[in-house]
């Protein structure tokens, strides 16, 4: 499937990225969103350097879906400039990558 992407999305705390997670899952926007939590960012933000402890969620999607992807987190992330960076699967296991579009077609 040539237009996988794994989408990166930082989130305050496992809360907010469970309940991005949930929605996107939910909404069919994403097949998948891993937690990884204990991630250290240190960032410029307004003229001063920032230290946060923050949790990463890796979303499987597809590219067709990037724009809505992106849509709905800004709408439900506390962030006024969220990361979402989208990254292209380049090649992936073809049983996991048919059940990607599977998992993100409405009415399955």
């Amino acid at each position: 499937m040539a237009n996988a992407l794994e989408v990166h999305i930082t989130a305050p705390d496992r809360d907010r990225a469970e309940s991005i997670a949930r929605v996107l899952v939910g909404e069919r926007l994403a097949a998948c969103v891993n937690i990884v939590t204990g991630v250290r960012s240190i960032y410029r933000w307004e003229g001063q350097i920032h230290e946060e402890n923050e949790v990463l969620c890796l979303v499987k999607t597809r590219r067709d879906l990037f724009a809505t992807v992106c849509a709905r987190v800004k709408a439900l992330h506390p962030y006024e400039v969220p990361e979402i960076l989208a990254f292209e699967v380049a090649e992936g296991s073809a049983a996991y990558l048919d059940w990607l579009a599977t998992a993100t077609e409405l009415g399955t």
